[in-house]
């Protein structure tokens, strides 16, 4: 799977749930609590496919999946550049985490960061719109 196939489909995901939410009157912080992985693991089952484990994607007790995929997250299914003759598809604009190589790529490795699921940065960032949050991702 592309990047921009993903995250078509989790944007497509995203939003049914808010619109959802939405709906039935939901304010900004019901939606933003509504997020965490504990709620999301047992109602929204079908939004992250680690969710089927009960796994979380990062070691934090409270974690909040508002903003999965990160708004400092890059790419570009067609490559960022290259290094070492390896085609570069991610990467993080806040220079956080690490890269790895996988066959003839780089990909960005962002398990050991927890930036975009906290509370207060989820807050900072917030908008209905998960596309327009992400807007600067896809390169």
């Amino acid at each position: 799977m592309s990047y921009k196939s993903w995250f078509d489909a989790h944007a497509d995901k995203h939003k049914k749930i808010v619109d959802r939410l939405v709906a039935k009157g939901f304010s900004k912080e019901e939606i933003i609590e509504y997020f965490y992985f504990d709620n999301m693991v047992q109602h929204e089952r079908d939004f992250c496919p680690l969710y089927e484990d009960n796994k979380k994607c990062h070691d934090m007790s409270k974690l909040n999946c508002y903003l999965c995929a990160c708004p400092n997250f890059r790419f570009n299914d067609e490559g960022l550049g290259t290094y070492n003759e390896l085609k570069i598809l991610s990467k993080c604009d806040i220079n956080n985490g690490e890269e790895f190589a996988s066959g003839k790529s780089i990909h960005q490795d962002c398990s050991k960061c927890t930036v975009p699921h906290h509370k207060a940065y989820v807050e900072k960032h917030f908008d209905l719109d998960w596309k327009k949050i992400m807007k600067e991702c896809e390169i």
